[in-house]
Parts: C-alpha cells; structure tokens; sequence
C-alpha cells in the first residue's frame, strides 16, 4: 500500500507543479514588461531640462543647437551644468539595467530595459516626446550590459573628441563601432542586435550633425568653457 500511496503522491506533486507553472512563468513576463516600461518612463525624464531649469538657465530646446543634451547645456550653461546633465543622462540607461540585472532578468529582457531607456530619452513621454540624441545615455546602457564595451566606447569618443574636437563626429565614431566590440568582447545576438539597433537610431538623430560634417559646418568643442 505505501509504496502505491508514494508514487501516487509523487504524481499529485508533478500535477500540481505543472499546474502552477504556467502561473509563474505569467508573473515574470509581468515582471519583465514592468521592467521595460519603467525604463521607458525613467528615460523619458530630461536631465538637460531639469538641470536648466534648477540652475535659472534657459531651455535647452530653445537655445543653442535646441537639443536637450550635455554638449548643448555646456554651450549655454557651462562646463558644471553639462557635467550634471552628462551624468543625469548616463544614469538614466546604467539604473534601469542594473536594476533588471537584479531582478534576475535574462539578456534579453535586460537589452529590451536598455533599449527602452534609450527611446525614453530621444522620445520621452514627459516632454512632447522631443528629446536628446542618446549619446550619454547609451553609454550609461552599454556600462549596465557590458562594462568592457561601455569603457572601449568610451575610450573612443574621447580619443576622437581630444583629436578633432567635435563632439557629434566622436559619438558618432564612437557608436559606429560599438557593435564590433560587442561582436569581439560580448558575442550574443540578442546584445548585438539591441546595440545595431541603438546605434542606427543615434545615427538617425544626428543626421543634421551628419550633414553639417559633410559641408564643414559642424562647431567645435569650445576649451574654454567655464
């Protein structure tokens, strides 16, 4: 009888652990769709704007080069203000990522978090969906995926920045070979794919930078910026 009674249990067991599968494995897709629409929503926050408007300064959509971002916050605001903003702006894609990392999301799930905070930042829900150009916040992604990655990139835009002094010419270098250190150093597709993906956007919202390089007509990065 024990023995018929054991299996017969074990049986009751299995049942109701398939039953409760399904259950659990809902739950994580919620966690996970939270997870990306809180990165969205953290993205969408503008560090360029905030910091302007606690510092008395202008709106950086309407000053300048009317882009919300560091390089634009140094022209009208200085090196302090652009430093805070540049920093805002990392943070925005390093947390949501760390934070999915934490959660115990998958690489798939953290690279949809990191490229949800990087949409929130060119089109954030907060302010008209008219955002930055995504070069400080995809560092501060590629930091919270891949840290090698994110210092090589790094490494790269200050390299050309320091040689040319054009800030747009050294993001763009600087991502355009982004996805071949992902290939060297971190070689998953879904990762890979994420940062082509980033990176044809960031290429996208340059592309008046783009064109100004073509025709000589891109600024420079000023030294002497207070």
């Amino acid at each position: 009888m024990l023995p018929h009674y054991n299996r017969f249990a074990a049986a009751g067991v299995a049942v109701r652990l398939d039953r409760a599968g399904p259950k659990l494995s809902n739950s994580g897709m919620w966690i996970d769709i939270a997870l990306v629409v809180l990165a969205y929503l953290f993205g969408s926050v503008s560090s360029a704007i905030l910091i302007c408007r606690l510092l008395g300064l202008p709106d950086p959509r309407s000053q300048g080069s009317g882009n919300p971002g560091a390089t634009n916050v140094l022209r009208i605001g200085g090196k302090k203000a652009a430093a805070a903003t540049l920093a805002g702006d990392m943070l925005k894609g390093l947390i949501p990522v760390l934070i999915a990392r934490a959660a115990g999301a998958d690489m798939a799930v953290q690279s949809l978090v990191a490229v949800a905070a990087f949409l929130g930042h060119l089109y954030p829900v907060f302010f008209r969906f008219q955002g930055g150009k995504g070069v400080a916040t995809a560092l501060g992604v590629l930091l919270g995926l891949h840290w090698p990655v994110g210092l090589m990139t790094i490494g790269t835009w200050l390299m050309v920045a320091k040689v040319f002094r054009i800030s747009s010419l050294a993001a763009l270098v600087a991502m355009a070979l982004t996805p071949a250190y992902v290939a060297w150093l971190r070689p998953e597709p879904v990762l890979l794919a994420a940062i082509s993906f980033m990176t044809v956007l960031l290429f996208w919202r340059h592309r008046s930078n783009i064109r100004a390089l073509v025709h000589g007509r891109e600024g420079r990065i000023r030294s002497g910026d207070d």
